[in-house]
Parts: structure tokens; C-alpha cells; sequence
């Protein structure tokens, strides 16, 4: 593997290609070719509409708006901030030779936080990761590696689709789309200690659990080994914790899984049922990656 992370240019079209399809195209009947684009209409339509459905949707939609940002003083002296209250991050602004991170100024423990990223194009590479992480947290590296997660101060999920805590990978979601540009939704639930992500307006399920033992300080956290990164905080959220969040807290530390619930044969209300359903994940255990598929991951095969 080079020293200098760049990603792969894709090959342009031949002129003889471009000029077939333009001759493809110019076959087409009026009739046809106004039929689809009322169809293309249509669908754009349908994309707009199911895109402001999902921000009206989104995690603590009811929360306070949360008008944290990155710190100056926890990151890599690869990290330059820019834009309105320093909310963007630019990783690697020249080359780059190893791994840069940037801890964000919002402490999260005991409290309901979310925030989103828009990640630019620029997506290759070792190891782009988002989550979070102590003061002990590692923010930079003379190598390119998984740095959030490599050790216990640390929570992350890489753009491989591989969840990393204590050095430990495991298979979370589908490697994102390298080159393409996505959003990343990161909820993190101090009262249920968990950790949940979203891409793209989809919930990915839970990722981390136990998280309301930490002691110390959590922080959000991002970092990359890809040349010119950019991350934008786009959105960020907070909500008050009531006494009634704090009881199904403690309900739910002994009833974990909806057939428990289930099985209590109360006579419950439904909004409550309702309630107390909207923290049970029922996901399969995640597999933990193998020495082949991490040589894999590390060498883009």
C-alpha cells in the first residue's frame, strides 16, 4: 500500500461512445421520450417528498436544537475547520500520511444527542469513521489505520461497514459507496447506554450498548486517512431527559427483547406497550470480521 491515500479516477467516456448515444437518443419518438420525462418528473417528485418525510421523521425530531462544534484544540494538526462556527472538516488539506481525527466540544453522557455529518464525495481509503470517544481517544497517526475503536477509550464505524471498539471488527452494514457523497446520522442514547446509525435517512440499528457505564466524558469524534476528507455538521440535536425516560430505563435493563415484554401478561395500555417497545432491538448478534475478510478491507480486494 502507498504511503499517500489518493482514490481512483474514473476513465471517461470515449468520444465514439458519447457519440453512439447521442444517436441512440435522437431514435427515440417524441411521444417516448416525453413519457419518460414526465416519468423522471414524477419520480424526482416522489424523492423530494420522501426526503422532506424523512427529516420531519428523523431522530428527536421534538429535541432543542444543539449548536455544539468541533474543538480546535482536541484534533490532528491534519485537521483544518472552516465554515459558519467552524463546522466543517477538512482531513489531509495536501496529502496524506497517516490518519487525522477531531473531537467534537459536545460532552454526551446522561443525555439524548444527535448529530449528522455530510460526507463529500472524497470516500476511499483505509479508514473513514464517525462516533465517538474519551479524552484518551487517539486523534492522530503516522500510519493509516481503524483509530477510533482501536483500543477502549473509543466507539466507531468505518466506511467499510465495520463497527471497531477495543480492536475488536465487527460486520455491521453494507460498505458505503466509495466516491459518491452520503450523510451519516449518529444517535447516542445516554440513558439506555447505546449508540445507533443512521445513513442516508435509514436507521442501521443499534451498534453499541452499555455506554451508560462509561464514567468518563464521551465526545462525537470523526476521523480519516483519506487525502481532502470533508465532513459538514449539518444537523444536531439534544433532548431533556424526564423521570418517565429514566424508569424505562431501569424497566428495560431486565426486559430486553419484545417476546419479554410479551410475556409479562399485563394489563398495559398501548401507548405505554408503544413506549416501551421504541427501545428493543431485535437484531441478530454481529459477527466479528475474520483475519481474511480484515486483509480484505485493509487491501480493498
Amino acid at each position: 500500500m502507498s504511503d499517500i491515500e489518493a482514490p481512483l479516477q474514473a476513465q471517461p467516456q470515449s468520444q465514439s461512445q458519447n457519440s453512439r448515444r447521442r444517436r441512440h437518443i435522437g431514435r427515440r419518438s417524441g411521444h417516448h421520450y416525453e413519457g419518460n420525462k414526465q416519468q423522471q418528473q414524477h419520480q424526482q417528485q416522489q424523492q423530494q417528498t420522501q426526503s422532506l418525510h424523512d427529516q420531519h421523521q428523523g431522530p428527536l425530531e421534538h429535541g432543542l436544537e444543539d449548536n455544539w462544534t468541533w474543538s480546535k484544540r482536541y484534533r490532528s494538526k491534519e485537521v483544518v475547520l472552516s465554515g459558519p462556527n467552524s463546522r466543517t472538516v477538512h482531513f489531509h488539506p495536501n496529502w496524506s500520511k497517516g490518519t487525522a481525527g477531531v473531537q467534537g466540544k459536545r460532552p454526551l453522557n446522561n443525555g439524548r444527542y444527535y448529530w449528522e455529518l455530510h460526507v463529500s464525495q472524497r470516500v476511499f481509503g483505509t479508514s473513514i469513521m464517525f462516533g465517538i470517544g474519551t479524552r484518551q481517544a487517539r486523534l492522530h497517526a503516522n500510519a493509516f489505520r481503524n483509530m477510533l475503536g482501536e483500543n477502549e477509550h473509543g466507539w466507531g464505524l468505518s466506511h467499510k461497514g465495520v463497527l471497531w471498539h477495543k480492536g475488536v471488527a465487527l460486520l455491521y452494514t453494507k460498505r458505503f459507496r466509495e466516491n459518491h457523497p452520503t450523510q451519516i446520522g449518529v444517535l447516542f442514547d445516554g440513558i439506555e447506554g447505546t449508540l445507533t446509525y443512521y445513513k442516508d435517512g435509514k436507521c442501521l440499528g443499534i451498534a453499541f450498548r452499555g455506554l451508560e457505564k462509561v464514567q468518563e466524558p464521551l465526545y462525537p469524534i470523526v476521523c480519516s486517512t483519506a487525502a481532502k476528507t470533508e465532513m459538514t455538521l449539518k444537523c444536531t440535536r439534544r433532548e431533556f431527559v424526564n423521570l418517565q425516560d429514566r424508569c424505562r430505563a431501569v424497566i428495560m435493563q431486565r426486559v430486553r427483547t419484545a417476546a419479554a415484554l410479551e410475556q409479562l401478561n399485563l394489563p398495559l395500555p398501548l401507548p405505554i406497550i408503544d413506549y416501551l417497545s421504541e427501545v428493543i432491538d431485535d437484531m441478530e448478534p454481529l459477527r466479528q470480521v475474520t483475519a481474511v475478510e480484515m486483509y480484505k478491507f485493509d487491501y480493498d480486494l
